[in-house]
């Protein structure tokens, strides 16, 4: 049984699915020599010197056209279980430049390239294919045919029995032969179908670029919500409770004044520690995303940033209307990192931030009178200079900071807005 069942495999496996390739070849057969009476007419008018009709069979190939795009994408789809991608083409238009622009699409063109050229050579070898498995079929049972002939004529030419059997072995060699013809050439029209009744490779890298930028923005924007719900839940919950823990200890330390001096000091490290837990939990909080920033924008929440800092700070911001929240949190958080590095680093005794909305673009421009030198290139890690410029990039802004010796230093930031 198992020899039977392991027979069965090995003989059958290279027919597995040459019915569905046969099938596949012989339906495009007629769709592949569609075009080719119109391009013989073509030919006989230029030969016979018309030129008054030449220009019909092209006009004609150029209306079949897609109908016949529409038909081999119905084949692949029904026999190959394969969706061709559709070129990009020009959007319906009722006015002579849009019937214009749609003929002038090297989508077009490649189609008509695809049924008046490269169809009648695949037409070719269609028939080749179909005519080995139609000699293959009738040489490998050719013993048949014989014995369907009448008696006498098999006892008169008794030396058929010997050709027979070589017409047999030649066909059961087409015959597995067969079904490595049929799948090579069905290889080569979905090939040459992806090439030339598909997109072309520079559209299929603008659609791939265009859904790894929506794909991004996607996950940015996500990752601004979730740093949104963190800090809410931060806010809401750990911080409310350290300051209900920091009210209490508070209470202890003014209301028992018989306590031992040992427990004394312990309520008050612990009071002190929890006051220290609170500020360095708001930091935290606002480093995610400050409350203030999502109720009232970038102008209340710059100015803010700028009240806490020892280095005085002009803070002026004009913006007709708010940007997308994932924007709007780029230019804040390249604001107070540029602001802690003046104070950290740049030794500066005042600094500018403007930030304007020119046309679709966000314009933010951070200025100190210290001492310079920051380096773009020097910043090393993701964090400083190199850290901002990552951070505007994801959001396809631009970056550039001058910092010559001596100062002044100008981080310029440009952060495209939605529309």
């Amino acid at each position: 049984m198992q020899f039977t069942t392991w027979l069965r495999l090995v003989l059958g496996w290279p027919f597995r699915r040459a019915g569905r390739r046969t099938a596949l070849i012989a339906a495009g057969l007629p769709l592949h020599l569609a075009v080719l009476p119109l391009w013989l007419w073509l030919l006989g008018t230029m030969a016979a010197l018309v030129p008054a009709v030449a220009p019909l069979p092209v006009l004609l190939t150029l209306v079949v056209t897609p109908l016949l795009t529409a038909g081999q994408r119905l084949r692949y789809r029904a026999l190959a279980g394969k969706d061709l991608p559709r070129p990009a083409v020009p959007g319906p238009g009722r006015n002579w430049k849009s019937a214009v622009r749609r003929l002038t699409t090297r989508a077009l063109w490649r189609q008509v390239c695809y049924h008046a050229v490269a169809g009648p050579l695949l037409a070719v070898l269609d028939l080749a294919v179909l005519t080995v498995w139609a000699c293959a079929l009738v040489a490998a049972s050719i013993y048949v045919w014989i014995w369907a002939l009448p008696p006498q004529w098999r006892l008169t030419d008794l030396g058929y029995t010997t050709q027979a059997a070589y017409i047999t072995a030649c066909g059961l060699a087409l015959l597995f032969l067969g079904p490595r013809l049929t799948g090579a050439r069905v290889r080569l029209d979905i090939r040459t179908a992806e090439v030339l009744l598909g997109p072309s490779r520079t559209e299929k890298l603008a659609r791939r670029v265009a859904d790894l930028a929506e794909s991004r923005a996607g996950v940015l924007d996500a990752a601004d919500a979730e740093r949104r719900r963190i800090e809410r839940d931060l806010h809401d919950g750990a911080q409310q409770r350290l300051v209900s823990l920091a009210v209490n200890l508070g209470l202890a330390r003014a209301t028992l004044g018989d306590l031992p001096e040992d427990a004394r000091r312990v309520i008050d490290e612990a009071h002190r520690e929890a006051k220290e837990a609170i500020a360095e939990l708001n930091n935290l909080v606002r480093g995610l995303h400050p409350a203030v920033l999502e109720d009232r924008g970038l102008d209340a929440a710059l100015s803010g940033v700028a009240a806490r800092l020892p280095v005085p700070v002009r803070v002026a911001v004009d913006l007709p209307r708010r940007p997308s929240p994932t924007v709007e949190a780029v230019a804040y958080f390249v604001v107070s990192e540029a602001l802690t590095n003046v104070v950290k680093h740049a030794q500066a005794t005042r600094a500018d931030v403007t930030v304007e909305r020119i046309g679709e673009t966000l314009l933010v421009v951070v200025a100190d009178d210290g001492a310079g030198g920051a380096d773009l290139a020097a910043a090393g890690g993701g964090t400083g200079l190199a850290g901002l410029a990552k951070r505007v990039a994801s959001v396809d802004g631009t970056f550039s900071c001058r910092s010559p010796a001596g100062g002044p230093t100008v981080i310029t930031v440009e952060l495209p807005c939605a529309p």
